[in-house]
């Protein structure tokens, strides 16, 4: 995720930014993100967790949104990107800047980078939490096998669970099925470092 530019810009500004543009953008506080550029082990975690959630959805009335699906964040307007959505039932939309925007996900992933590490886990969730349909998170790491797991509890609270090897299974409540973390992170190579974590650099 990095600036477009300094410039202060407004809501409809973006959303003419958006239409011309053949790369995703999110707005925030005048200034305008490109969100394209994800590495190649980004983009094979989202397709391996969009085939496997997918394919346990099979025939059920579920569905999953990829990550170009725009979701209406009441808190943090117009609209956020996540790299994967899902619902049980039917999709709900609204209309902003003349596009469809998703309404009431249950389910949101987002796969970390660097950048976005501390906004997706901060800030991003927080507005995330204005959505009334939402009632799990699912953070994905791309450098060593690890997932949180978040999920809203009938009090509104919020509870959390950690995966951090490839024989973990994650039970996906919001949706009724299961990600196993071989599976996500299938095609994915990590440095030996990364996954024996009593290995040090030399000083």
């Amino acid at each position: 995720m990095s600036r477009d530019s300094q410039r202060h810009y407004s809501v409809d500004d973006y959303f003419m930014v958006e239409e011309m543009s053949e790369v995703k953008h999110e707005y925030w506080n005048g200034e305008i993100f490109d969100m394209s550029g994800v590495s190649p082990e980004h983009a094979q975690i989202e397709v391996n967790i969009t085939i496997q959630i997918g394919s346990g959805l099979a025939g059920r009335d579920c569905r999953i949104f990829p990550a170009n699906v725009r979701i209406k964040v009441p808190s943090l307007p117009p609209y956020r990107y996540a790299d994967l959505s899902g619902i049980f039932g039917e999709p709900e939309y609204e209309t902003a800047g003349g596009v469809k925007v998703l309404t009431n996900p249950s389910l949101i992933v987002e796969v970390l980078s660097d950048s976005t590490e501390a906004y997706d886990r901060g800030d991003k969730f927080t507005h995330y939490k204005s959505i009334a349909s939402f009632r799990e998170y699912l953070v994905i790491a791309q450098h060593r096998p690890h997932v949180t797991q978040f999920m809203k509890e009938d009090d509104g609270s919020w509870k959390y669970f950690e995966y951090n090897d490839m024989t973990g299974v994650v039970k996906l409540a919001s949706l009724v099925c299961e990600l196993p973390l071989h599976r996500a992170y299938e095609n994915v190579t990590f440095s030996e470092s990364a996954t024996n974590p009593h290995l040090r650099p030399v000083e």
